[in-house]
């Protein structure tokens, strides 16, 4: 089974370094954990980060569903398709550099006090209703990683995906509910988002550049 999933395995690798540092980059979803860890605790913010994880794991099938869909009835889709993906990390790269050069200040969501599963579904509801969420799905599924890849493959990529998209909201909801951190964070904003523009460029090209 592990040889079968070895030439999926540099598309995986890419999308991974797409969300990962997508991640990285303050919205919503940032805002919304902060409020939420400042005001409940990092444990309700964990459980809101489930929600989260939960909805971008929504959008990532739907987004693999429609890249199949449009593939099996033109081939001349999936470059549209990556063009336009293409086209949307150059969008987030050029917010990066102008985050960059003016960086704004990170504020917490406003919330009240609420249960487990209404947190979750706040996770859930906030991500799949985010239009730049649903055009950050679709420029990885332009990588094309699950492409041709049997049902365990696209199983375990959009698992792993669950996974690396909880971590990385997690990591948001424990570090900046610290007041410290936040202030050390926000200090650093223009080295971090110049990064972040950095490679959103850089994998802009190389999605435009790839063959297939």
């Amino acid at each position: 089974m592990m040889e079968s999933i070895l030439p999926f395995l540099p598309g995986f690798a890419i999308a991974y370094g797409i969300l990962l540092v997508g991640a990285s980059s303050p919205g919503p979803a940032v805002a919304l954990l902060i409020g939420i860890s400042v005001s409940q605790g990092r444990s309700a913010g964990l459980v809101t980060c489930a929600g989260i994880a939960t909805g971008s794991a929504t959008i990532n099938v739907l987004t693999i569903l429609g890249v199949g869909l449009i593939l099996s009835q033109a081939a001349w889709a999936m470059m549209a398709l990556k063009f336009a993906g293409s086209a949307y990390l150059m969008y987030l790269a050029y917010g990066a550099f102008r985050k960059a050069i003016h960086p704004p200040p990170i504020t917490a969501m406003a919330v009240t006090r609420q249960s487990a599963p209404t947190l979750v579904a706040k996770g859930y509801l906030l991500q799949i209703t985010n239009p730049k969420a649903i055009a950050f799905w679709l420029a990885i599924a332009a990588v094309g990683a699950t492409q041709g890849a049997p049902l365990w493959v696209i199983a375990a990529f959009v698992s792993s995906m669950w996974v690396l998209s909880f971590g990385c909201h997690a990591a948001w909801a424990f570090a900046l509910s610290a007041s410290p951190v936040r202030a050390a964070y926000q200090r650093s904003r223009r080295w971090i988002e110049g990064t972040l523009g950095a490679f959103f460029a850089f994998a802009a090209f190389k999605l435009a550049t790839a063959r297939g």
